[in-house]
């Protein structure tokens, strides 16, 4: 591959279109965005090639969060397919990239030593998982639909249910780290951080939808969730 075909494959985000640095209704981006303009720093060679993830070891049920933290029973909750494709900013399929996933429980409850939220942990239930997109850019996860939960940003927000993803694409400079969301929650638009995206249409690309034909019937209920790493119909990432 050229350089010149490579600086074309990866063209720089329009990070103008992505939410500002600065959202005082999300009170953690007061502190930590910056207060300078950002500094560009020429994308290196390893930036903009690999890795590759094609001999990466996976075990069976990496990509089953019902079973891949299994100790004797079946996680507590409502049983879903989550399923898409990962494309590249020109629409085409992005094979054999790693996709990584981690969610709270049920109810609303990370398995993390700084969640002190009330709900309790599921012993049947780690909230992460990965796997490595096929030869025409699909993935797929069975898991949990997680709770939602209250965060001290305002006297009574509310996280929506989401399943934050990440999804390193062809290159490491392509890498998005975001969040899905559910199509229909009530919480989604009163969201601090979801409002900090201002554009709706680019919010709504960041839900997933109800997707019947890939439900499993008496078993699991399928959302789908298509993942653009960049371009006109990009996946946006939040300031979180």
């Amino acid at each position: 591959m050229t350089e010149q075909s490579v600086n074309h494959r990866f063209v720089v985000r329009d990070r103008t279109r992505h939410p500002a640095a600065y959202s005082p209704g999300y009170k953690t981006s007061i502190a930590r965005s910056p207060r300078q303009a950002l500094v560009g720093i020429p994308q290196s060679v390893s930036e903009v090639t690999g890795p590759d993830f094609r001999h990466l070891r996976f075990d069976e049920h990496d990509n089953d969060l019902i079973l891949n933290f299994n100790n004797g029973g079946q996680p507590i909750g409502e049983r879903v397919l989550i399923h898409g494709k990962v494309l590249d900013q020109f629409g085409a399929p992005v094979p054999n990239t790693l996709v990584e996933i981690w969610q709270a429980n049920a109810g609303g409850r990370y398995r993390h030593r700084n969640d002190k939220y009330m709900a309790p942990l599921d012993p049947n239930f780690g909230g992460v998982g990965r796997t490595r997109t096929d030869s025409e850019g699909r993935y797929v996860f069975r898991t949990i639909r997680p709770g939602p939960y209250p965060w001290p940003n305002g006297p009574n927000d509310w996280r929506p249910a989401h399943i934050h993803f990440s999804v390193m694409g062809p290159a490491i400079a392509t890498r998005l780290v975001t969040q899905l969301y559910f199509e229909g929650d009530p919480l989604i638009p009163k969201c601090p951080i979801i409002k900090t995206i201002s554009d709706e249409s680019m919010a709504r690309r960041l839900i997933a939808k109800l997707d019947m034909s890939a439900a499993n019937p008496m078993d699991a209920l399928a959302y789908r969730f298509d993942i653009v790493l960049r371009g006109q119909h990009q996946t946006f990432f939040e300031n979180c």
